[in-house]
């Protein structure tokens, strides 16, 4: 996993743009997960369910308050992988995911961190953390 400004799978590939970041704002800015799944021959031609949450420093799930109460940001789909054609028997195969974010209103001078569960589990490489940078004082003119 890996912060980037932007992300976008396309052909089997992962495009990022911004990528490699772990300190923002204090401004909400739009930002991005891009994940990239190994899946071994022994998980091929089944269905795997993937959760991304976003946690505050506690390890609780950031919740913000909405028109229809509070929310929590979670992004969540399936994926599965088959067996390609013309590579050893094993190969593994990658399966590339973006998730975009438009502006996050984030506490600033806090730390985050992106949790993906697969198949309920937080696999190794399954976090990535940040924090974001203290408000920033206005200087006051005399």
């Amino acid at each position: 996993m890996i912060l980037a400004d932007s992300a976008q799978v396309a052909d089997g590939k992962l495009y990022i743009l911004g990528g490699g970041w772990s300190i923002t704002g204090p401004d909400p800015t739009p930002s991005a997960v891009a994940i990239k799944v190994a899946v071994d021959s022994h998980e091929f031609n089944a269905s795997h369910h993937w959760e991304l949450f976003l946690e505050d420093a506690d390890g609780q799930q950031v919740r913000f308050e909405t028109p229809e109460g509070s929310q929590i940001i979670e992004v969540r789909g399936d994926f599965a992988a088959t067996a390609p054609e013309d590579v050893p028997v094993g190969t593994p195969v990658d399966v590339p995911i973006a998730v975009n974010f438009g502006p996050i209103p984030l506490a600033a001078g806090g730390r985050f961190t992106w949790r993906m569960v697969i198949d309920g589990e937080t696999l190794p490489g399954g976090l990535v953390s940040f924090t974001t940078r203290p408000a920033r004082e206005l200087a006051i003119e005399e």
